[in-house]
């Protein structure tokens, strides 16, 4: 999601950047390998919990999220490939609030209900008028502290840590198992190594925006160009899929 989906270093900074702080220090010792990827994420938020003016309450971190940079074409990449009935997920590390948006953006016709790679309640009444979202959504980020009922949830202590940064490939092969996609008919969309677990998995691997060259051996195809119409032309031609008309938005 982060550098292909979302045009932005990542969502985590997006949201640094808006309360003014670095998280230089954690990001540092996780490089250095003193900080495991859930410490790091405990760090992270309470960080984040810290910004000067307090009260950071899921409420603040939604809407501090909102207006997210999105990379050009990516409304018309996910959507073509659901009019083909192709199996879209999103694997991220990034925060959840920004992923859930982007699976609200193309609800389905059934009713919201709790599922492995659902959207949350609150996004669903909120952006889908109740109904679930056809794509399937794997990331990290915060969980609500309980309440009073009174007022907006606070931040808990411990994170929402639902992706490894080396665990991505398992995500896709339970994806593949539960939904009978074979290995060959998958296509994954990363830019760092983080995202070699994917690649490994899968019969299209495709490098985007790349953040570093080690990826490159690993990938079948390198895009550089900040464009997902360029993937979504890429993956059509791979598969012998239709493609998208040149008239269709850009978004």
């Amino acid at each position: 999601m982060d550098r292909v989906l979302v045009d932005h270093l990542s969502t985590w900074q997006f949201v640094y950047d808006q309360l003014g702080i670095s998280n230089n220090e954690s990001f540092d010792l996780y490089n250095q390998g003193l900080l495991d990827e859930w410490e790091w994420i405990k760090l992270d938020l309470a960080l984040i919990k810290s910004a000067p003016g307090g009260n950071i309450t899921d409420e603040r971190l939604r809407g501090l999220m909102e207006g997210m940079p999105m990379m050009k074409g990516w409304n018309r990449l996910i959507a073509h490939l659901l009019s083909l009935d192709v199996h879209v997920a999103i694997v991220s590390g990034g925060l959840q609030k920004t992923a859930r948006d982007i699976a609200a953006a193309f609800p389905s016709t059934q009713p919201w209900k709790r599922r492995w790679g659902g959207i949350d309640r609150h996004t669903a009444r909120e952006k889908c008028g109740g109904r679930d979202s056809k794509l399937h959504v794997f990331t990290n980020g915060w969980l609500m502290s309980s309440g009073d009922g009174t007022t907006s949830p606070g931040i808990d202590d411990f994170g929402r840590y639902q992706v490894q940064m080396n665990g991505k490939g398992a995500i896709v092969k339970m994806l593949q198992r539960r939904l009978g996609v074979p290995k060959e008919q998958t296509a994954s969309v990363g830019d760092s190594m983080g995202d070699a677990g994917m690649f490994a998995e899968s019969g299209c691997a495709v490098l985007f925006n790349p953040w570093d060259d080690r990826p490159r051996a690993l990938a079948h195809h390198v895009i550089e160009h900040k464009d997902l119409g360029l993937v979504l032309d890429l993956i059509c031609e791979q598969f012998g899929l239709q493609k998208p008309s040149r008239t269709s938005s850009k978004v």
